[in-house]
Parts: structure tokens; C-alpha cells; sequence
């Protein structure tokens, strides 16, 4: 098909249309109502104006390219399918109610859930944790880090930065491993 300079043209597989600036040989530049310049091959466009679509093979064409579109925005972001399947929060008001702990006992409420929770992702299996324990003054942490060394069937570092900030330790569960074992003291 023969494009000329000023005809009003639309992309085939993207929603972009304009009206043609310029053709050079298999170069077509289209400028968007936007005002943005876009360079295509002319197999990629097609006529706005004057369009008959009275092949009904061309319909179905579009109708499936469509459909395919829509299916395809549902799938899973890489992202998301790495993203871990369970998240604890340490903070002590998630944890308890109760006014008036001294700090030892807040913080052996903390460790003694992140344990607790550790055991259990450990015997069902789940491979990855991410305990959320805040900055503060990094008291938690090291209590953690101490916790999650006594493992010889996990890993432990930093959880994503974007999502948690530096108040979180992701882990990493090795799943060959038998699920009591820890190293001993």
C-alpha cells in the first residue's frame, strides 16, 4: 500500500495513530496528536480513514489480536512470583497488647515469635520469610541474625530495600534438608 504525506494512519499491534510527516522508502514517520514522532515500516500501519472492513477474515484478525492483549496482561509479573510467600512483623504492638514490658521481655517475645515462625515455614515447607523487625537501634536484628545462624538449612540477608525499607531480613529456606535441623551448641 502506497502512504502519502498527511494521511491519518493507525499501528497495527500498539495503540499509537497519527498522521503522517514523511516516507522514505520503508521509513514512515508519524506524529501523534501529541505531538510525539514515531518511525514505522508500512507493514505496521494501516489507513484510519476509509477503512472497510468488510472481509470478515480481517475482523476476526483484530478481534483476536484483541483477545490475546487482554490475556496476556493478566499473567504474573517475574517479580511478583518471587516475591515471599510469608511476611512477620516483629513490631511489639503487632504481638501483644500489654503495657508496661521491660525491654527483655519485649525482645524475648520477639525472638521467641520469629523462632516459633521459622519452626513452622520450616515444617510446612514454605521456602521464603521475611521478618520485619524496623531499624531502631538494631538490638532485634542481631538478636535475629544470631537466631537464623543457629540454621544450617537457611540463609538470611537484607529483604527487597523498595518494599521494606532496611527494616526487614528475608530467609531463605534450603527445602533438602531435614526440617529440625540445627546446628548445635
Amino acid at each position: 500500500m502506497l502512504f502519502k504525506v498527511g494521511q491519518r494512519v493507525s499501528v497495527l499491534d500498539e495503540d499509537i495513530s497519527g498522521t503522517i510527516t514523511t516516507v522514505k522508502n520503508e521509513n514512515i514517520t508519524i506524529e501523534t496528536d501529541d505531538g510525539f514522532e514515531f518511525d514505522f515500516r508500512p507493514t505496521e500501519l494501516v489507513l484510519d480513514q476509509g477503512l472497510n472492513f468488510s472481509n470478515k477474515v480481517s475482523v476476526e484478525i483484530l478481534k483476536e489480536k484483541e483477545q490475546s492483549k487482554k490475556q496476556s496482561t493478566k499473567k504474573t509479573k517475574a517479580k511478583e512470583r518471587y516475591q515471599p510467600t510469608m511476611e512477620v512483623d516483629l513490631h511489639i504492638h503487632q504481638l501483644t497488647d500489654k503495657k508496661g514490658l521491660s525491654n527483655h521481655d519485649m525482645l524475648t517475645l520477639q525472638v521467641d515469635t520469629a523462632r516459633r515462625r521459622l519452626d513452622f515455614a520450616i515444617k510446612k515447607r514454605i521456602q521464603k520469610v521475611v521478618f520485619i523487625h524496623g531499624v531502631g537501634e538494631g538490638v532485634l536484628r542481631t538478636e535475629l541474625e544470631y537466631l537464623f545462624g543457629r540454621y544450617n538449612n537457611v540463609k538470611y540477608y537484607d529483604a527487597n530495600y523498595q518494599r521494606y525499607g532496611l527494616g526487614a531480613t528475608e530467609v531463605y529456606i534450603y527445602q533438602n534438608s531435614n526440617p529440625n535441623t540445627k546446628t548445635q551448641d
